[in-house]
């Protein structure tokens, strides 16, 4: 299991300091949307992962609420 605010990243155990909201509109409504959390060193490394792949992507500070 792992803690609920560690870095999505693969074998990241970093502490979050971003989310990333996403959806994938072929299969998810607008009003959809998945979480991703980041660490600083891996937010972008996520983010372009999913914008290269035409996802629509948000990236906001600190955790969700």
């Amino acid at each position: 299991m792992t803690d609920e605010t560690e870095c999505s990243r693969a074998a990241c155990r970093r502490t979050a300091t971003h989310h990333i909201l996403w959806r994938n509109p072929r299969i998810h409504a607008d009003d959809r949307r998945k979480i991703w959390l980041a660490c600083d060193e891996h937010v972008s490394f996520l983010s372009e992962y999913l914008r290269a792949r035409e996802f629509p992507v948000e990236v906001q500070e600190g955790l969700p609420e």
